[in-house]
């Protein structure tokens, strides 16, 4: 109740329309997590980044160019009233990631002439295995306490933990990942947690139903044939094959149809930014030709809200600040949607 009080008499005293006169927090909103019911996890982690790096960079400059963002939202006004923060008291990740950083660019250096340093693969794999405890931990405590939770990354690795937390409430969901990349590789470059095999460890996980992959674009053989050994539990929506079906006279509205039909009742939502159109974010560290717009994106996941389905979670990664902030800008905004899903 205390909470509920700390949160009416700030909305009671904020300004939303005047961007500059603003709070400093996450969308310039003047909440703290213990009253908010959304809570953003900035996970500034980049260990085993494959090409471009930056990632670890993301969450502030995702949180600084949100202060330039408008509340209204037509599909759900006023949503950000239910309170929207950044968590606090977290161990510094950054700090972190840079130290395993310089182990993975090491261990990579020797990797690419054929040799393996299993002693450091070792060193890597475990210090992921700890952030993926610690943000299980993290996220447990936040779901217990009722909170609505979204990672902020980094790169895509990092939510493991927390679809491992959701899947001690939830009995039963599905993922929706968007994403230029399969992701679904046994290890990439000998590294079991690199962020292209997130989602074949994500599916150790028995209460996923169901992943739906839509925007893929890239992927290797052995990613396919494990799709295919998965039978209906993995479910792609290459995008090659979306383009044809609306270059043929479909539309985007009859290929969300399809997509929608594929999700469980609760659906967790993992976005990779490079799901997108290159020139929405071309800093990213894996760019892909292809990809969505902006207002496919608000337009599915309104969808997915009208169809009944609940989100019960997401994630937004692999964003690198860039040049005049686009990056971050565009990120900050899906996020923002990404906020406006919850019941």
């Amino acid at each position: 109740m205390e909470n509920k009080n700390i949160l009416e008499e700030k909305i009671s005293k904020f300004n939303p329309n005047e961007n500059g006169l603003r709070d400093h927090g996450i969308f310039g909103l003047p909440f703290e997590e213990k009253e908010s019911k959304i809570v953003l996890l900035p996970i500034p982690w980049e260990a085993t980044v494959s090409y471009g790096a930056g990632t670890s960079f993301a969450p502030g400059a995702i949180l600084e160019a949100s202060q330039q963002i408008d509340l209204y939202d037509a599909f759900k006004e006023d949503f950000w009233k239910k309170g929207i923060a950044l968590a606090t008291n977290l161990i510094d990740i950054f700090s972190l990631s840079k130290k395993i950083c310089k182990k993975t660019k090491k261990y990579l250096k020797k990797y690419s002439t054929g040799e393996i340093n299993k002693s450091l693969q070792e060193k890597i794999n475990n210090e992921y295995e700890k952030l993926n405890n610690y943000i299980e931990q993290k996220t447990t405590e936040l779901l217990n306490e009722d909170k609505f939770v979204g990672v902020i990354g980094g790169e895509h690795g990092v939510i493991l933990g927390y679809v491992k937390a959701l899947a001690k409430k939830h009995s039963s969901f599905g993922i929706l990942q968007i994403d230029a990349h399969s992701d679904l590789r046994t290890s990439y470059e000998g590294i079991r947690y690199s962020h292209a095999s997130i989602f074949q460890n994500i599916l150790e996980i028995q209460n996923i139903k169901k992943l739906v992959q839509i925007g893929i674009r890239d992927s290797s053989v052995e990613e396919n044939n494990f799709i295919k050994k998965t039978g209906d539990r993995v479910k792609v929506f290459y995008d090659a094959d979306i383009k044809k079906e609306i270059f043929n006279g479909g539309s985007w509205s009859m290929e969300c149809d399809k997509i929608i039909k594929e999700l469980p009742e609760k659906v967790y939502i993992s976005f990779d930014i490079d799901g997108l159109d290159p020139a929405l974010c071309p800093n990213t560290g894996t760019p892909v030709p292809g990809g969505f717009s902006y207002n496919e994106m608000t337009f599915l996941f309104e969808k997915i809200i009208d169809s009944g389905r609940e989100v019960i979670g997401f994630d937004l990664c692999e964003v690198v600040p860039g040049k005049n902030d686009w990056d971050a800008n565009v990120a900050s905004r899906i996020l923002y949607k990404l906020c406006s899903l919850i019941k």
